[in-house]
């Protein structure tokens, strides 16, 4: 049986993960599962070079675990938060945002505190994944995901984890921590970058 191996320590982004890729023939593991460490120093200048470095760092590790590195495909994302307003900060360094220790309510109060004064319309931001894969054989793609929408005055909702609190869905009328699960993983920028990673290794003929 295929192995996915997905490069992350985040409880949180692993539950989605699981939720988006249940169904498929093959086992899904995070890092400690398999049994593989690896910690990066994530140096890239954009979404897809940080997840290609994870991506990498992890595959490297296959050979020294129990793994069958021939069913091993290895998946790592990158993603983050785009503010329009504030030059699509905190955009690479999302994760690292006023220390990777601080609390995202602490990081929340920041970036609000940062838009005070903004209307409305100039509130606009966007969620990014970048998902990088390396196969089996050692090839490499990156497939992306994103959402549209704006940052609120406050947080609300305790669905999600991260920026979802601030995040908020015109359309909607809720921020993304206020969706159910499912909903969420259906419009979610790790949703799309989830699925449109399931589709090129299933027209790879590798699930």
């Amino acid at each position: 049986m295929k192995t996915i191996v997905f490069a992350t320590g985040n409880s949180g982004k692993m539950r989605e993960i699981r939720e988006i890729l249940d169904g498929l023939p093959c086992r899904v593991l995070s890092m400690k599962e398999a049994g593989i460490t690896a910690d990066p120093e994530e140096n890239g200048t954009t979404f897809s070079e940080n997840a290609m470095i994870k991506a990498r760092a992890a595959a490297a590790a296959v050979p020294g675990t129990k793994l069958d590195p021939e069913n091993t495909i290895i998946l790592a994302d990158d993603s983050g938060l785009e503010i329009d307003a504030l030059g699509k900060e905190p955009g690479v360094c999302s994760a690292r945002y006023m220390g990777r220790d601080t609390s995202y309510h602490i990081k929340n109060a920041e970036l609000i505190r940062r838009l005070k004064g903004v209307p409305p319309e100039k509130r606009t931001a966007r969620f990014v994944c970048e998902i990088a894969a390396v196969l089996p054989d050692g090839e490499t793609f990156t497939v992306r995901g994103t959402i549209e929408g704006k940052i609120g005055y406050e947080e609300r909702g305790e669905n999600g984890f991260g920026y979802d609190p601030i995040f908020y869905l015109p359309d909607l009328s809720r921020t993304t921590a206020e969706l159910p699960m499912d909903e969420k993983n259906k419009i979610s920028h790790r949703g799309k970058a989830l699925r449109a990673a399931r589709e090129e290794l299933q027209r790879r003929g590798l699930l």
